[in-house]
């Protein structure tokens, strides 16, 4: 319900005040993605058991840091719970899949998209949504997460990511001091630029401070951002689906800025503004 209802608010928004107009079908650009949504949901649902077990045996075994600290109310026990969870199961995840060749691959997948928008979000390779999940358990440990907030985490999660996927930006005055707190559009859309240095920045979902706080955070002006990456640059092949789950297999391609920058000088996205 709240997948759904997310991708049709922010649908609305992005429709009627849309940041880039794209000479594409939004139609067939969301059925592609709607379909890796689904795939993500598929692996996520029979598995969502682990992440009970490891919640449980973890407030059992007075194990992770919300069994380590003193007693909190339970907005602290929140605070504290997402904070982590987002730092381990979103921001550590993303950052180490730009950082090795083999998960690099499978994360390839959500960033040949040129036209990103709020169905975006869940544009995950089958394999990375595995992994995904994988650094999930893994910060439910680390946090010693109760399910409620696993539960908050993960709703705040989808809602974040569609928000911050979405075809809009915010004004400046808006943006500026929110972006300090939580991850905005104007934000994560640099992460969507074609080319490094910005492809390996703003990885946040939920939380802004983490790309302040490691150092990861750069600022692109919106109208100079080009969707895609450099090394898939074929926007007919990047919108079909056999395509687009064969990569991962492919042998690693590195960057090639000069030839990024010729191909993308052709890409077809407006500015609306």
């Amino acid at each position: 319900l709240i997948l759904i209802s997310g991708i049709l608010f922010f649908w609305l928004i992005e429709s009627n005040w849309p940041l880039f107009k794209f000479n594409n079908s939004k139609i067939k650009h969301a059925g592609l993605n709607i379909f890796f949504t689904i795939t993500t949901i598929l692996v996520n649902f029979p598995l969502a058991f682990i992440f009970v077990k490891s919640s449980d045996w973890a407030i059992h075994a007075h194990f992770g840091v919300l069994e380590w600290l003193p007693t909190l109310p339970l907005w602290g026990q929140a605070l504290v719970g997402l904070l982590f969870l987002d730092l381990i199961g979103a921001w550590f995840a993303h950052w180490i899949q730009h950082q090795v060749k083999w998960l690099w691959q499978f994360h390839l997948i959500h960033h040949t998209d040129h036209f990103v928008d709020t169905t975006t979000a869940n544009r995950h390779h089958p394999g990375e949504s595995f992994i995904r999940f994988f650094f999930t358990v893994i910060a439910i440990l680390i946090t010693g997460a109760p399910m409620w907030i696993v539960f908050l985490y993960q709703s705040m999660s989808v809602i974040l990511s569609q928000f911050n996927h979405a075809n809009f930006d915010l004004p400046r005055w808006i943006n500026r001091p929110l972006s300090r707190i939580i991850v905005t559009p104007n934000m994560h859309h640099i992460h969507h630029h074609f080319t490094k240095p910005y492809t390996d920045s703003n990885y946040g979902n939920i939380f802004a401070i983490w790309d302040h706080l490691f150092g990861t955070y750069r600022w692109l002006e919106q109208d100079q951002i080009h969707y895609g990456v450099d090394t898939y640059p074929d926007v007919d092949a990047n919108g079909k689906i056999n395509n687009l789950l064969k990569i991962p297999f492919q042998a690693y391609r590195p960057s090639s800025d000069q030839e990024a920058t010729n191909i993308y000088s052709k890409n077809d996205q407006k500015h609306d503004g």
